[in-house]
């Protein structure tokens, strides 16, 4: 052993400081997932936790109008699902503004409202969309529990050069494991097919095999069992939209001069939509001093 040479006392020294800096380095361990916390949560991806939601920011159930059919046929099949019976995943697709995310958490909250006989409340999971590559791991997280848990991701669409699509589908249906069955998935989308056009025609014009290159894309769709579109509202359906909330909110105002600024509302803003008859309502509400919420 040479001068220049650390003592085995030395390394030793030395050996402890690395380890208590990468400690230090390191992130925290995790806590445990508590499912009883909260029947909403959101999937923090970057440390594979599932966060609480103390307060949903949501509506009810009875103020979503003209979109009964839809409403009717999402509560069933969520219904179906809470009760551990077989239900499709849904895709809620269309006009914007026209309440896909609202109808979601509405009818989540609605079922737990509803529940009888001591049953588990039915678990809401939002996941963003720049995440779904870390659905199978989330997956994997829920699988043991007893809950049962209702995946949501609004505003799902895959752009070109996108492949994270493939890890929905493996988590939806494929792969080994497949989806659990205490798990269902809901997504919102402005497109009916979660691909723009021109991409799945660039696939087309461009693959060896183009039927086999589009349909790989566009069976995405057809993990979801449940397809609701959504459209733009009529005139008649918007103002029923405004008068609900005003009648909900108890609002003390003349009913001809809210049709009339609603009307203007959506004039200005150049569209009819459930979102636009809110945010008119919001307007209204705080010129009259009334708060929401």
């Amino acid at each position: 052993m040479t001068a220049d040479t650390p003592s085995p006392a030395e390394i030793a020294v030395l050996a402890r400081r690395i380890a208590e800096a990468l400690e230090r380095l390191a992130p925290p361990p995790q806590a445990p997932f508590e499912p009883e916390a909260a029947d909403a949560f959101v999937w923090r991806a970057e440390r594979a936790r599932l966060a609480p939601v103390a307060k949903v920011n949501r509506v009810a159930l009875s103020l979503l109008r003209g979109i009964d059919r839809v409403r009717d046929t999402l509560l069933d099949n969520t219904r179906r699902f809470a009760d551990g019976l077989p239900a499709n995943n849904a895709l809620l697709w269309g006009a914007r503004g026209m309440g896909k995310s609202s109808l979601v958490k509405a009818v989540h909250a609605e079922i737990n409202e509803t529940r009888e006989g001591g049953r588990l409340p039915l678990k809401l999971v939002e996941i963003h969309r720049e995440d779904i590559e870390s659905l199978p791991e989330l997956m994997g997280l829920v699988r043991p529990d007893p809950h049962r848990f209702l995946v949501f991701c609004d505003d799902l669409s895959f752009d070109a050069e996108d492949t994270s699509y493939k890890s929905l589908k493996a988590a939806l249906e494929g792969g080994v494991e497949g989806r659990p069955e205490n798990v269902l998935f809901y997504a919102t989308s402005n497109r009916r097919h979660l691909l723009p056009r021109d991409m799945m025609e660039n696939e087309r014009s461009t693959a060896i095999n183009p039927g086999e290159a589009v349909e790989e894309k566009v069976s995405l769709s057809d993990r979801f069992g449940l397809w609701l579109g959504f459209h733009k509202c009529s005139q008649d359906e918007y103002l029923a939209m405004v008068h609900g909330y005003c009648d909900a909110l108890a609002l003390p105002a003349d009913r001809e001069s809210v049709r009339r600024e609603a009307l203007e509302w959506a004039t200005t803003r150049g569209a009819r939509s459930g979102r636009t008859a809110w945010q008119y309502v919001q307007d209204l509400a705080g010129r009259l001093g009334v708060r929401v919420g």
